[in-house]
């Protein structure tokens, strides 16, 4: 039926400006997620110890890294990533809220690593010789119930298991 083929505000072929640079929305969907393979190859060999979880969040969004706790506990994503303008799209046209989007997208943050501090500033160092933005996004505390609080977009989401 060709009456549903399509429904949304926006044609795959509509333009969005990013950078200053004009770019298909259909383009922007359909776009492949980055590889890190190169920067877990560096890690692995150099700082294989340190690394206790590696999420990497493309299906299951921001709530992925809880079904791969060991044990209850709270994780806190209190600095993540501003979110790119595709994921506003996205929120426009489905009319989804935070809890949703982040439950099911990535949100423009695509790989978690599970160390500690002191760990991460060298896999950062890493990262950025390899052309990759990271940062220290959260934290896990020890709780009596597994629970992810997310604060994103000036607003805190939160999930209980």
């Amino acid at each position: 039926n060709q009456s549903v083929v399509y429904i949304g505000k926006n044609k795959m072929t509509d333009t969005m400006s990013i950078n200053g640079q004009e770019i298909a929305i259909g383009k922007l969907l359909l776009s492949p997620t980055r590889t890190y393979a190169p920067l877990m190859k560096r890690l692995l060999d150099e700082q294989f110890d340190a690394i206790k979880g590696v999420i990497h969040c493309s299906g299951g969004g921001q709530t992925k890294c809880m079904k791969y706790l060991p044990q209850p506990m709270q994780v806190i994503k209190d600095n993540l990533f501003t979110p790119p303008p595709v994921f506003e799209l996205i929120r426009e046209n489905s009319g989804a809220n935070n809890k949703e989007l982040y439950q099911v997208f990535n949100m423009g943050h695509r790989l978690e690593i599970f160390t500690d501090e002191a760990s991460a500033q060298q896999m950062i160092a890493t990262a950025a010789t390899l052309g990759i933005e990271a940062k220290i996004v959260g934290r896990t505390v020890a709780a009596d119930k597994a629970s992810l609080v997310l604060e994103a977009q000036g607003e805190t989401v939160t999930f209980q298991y």
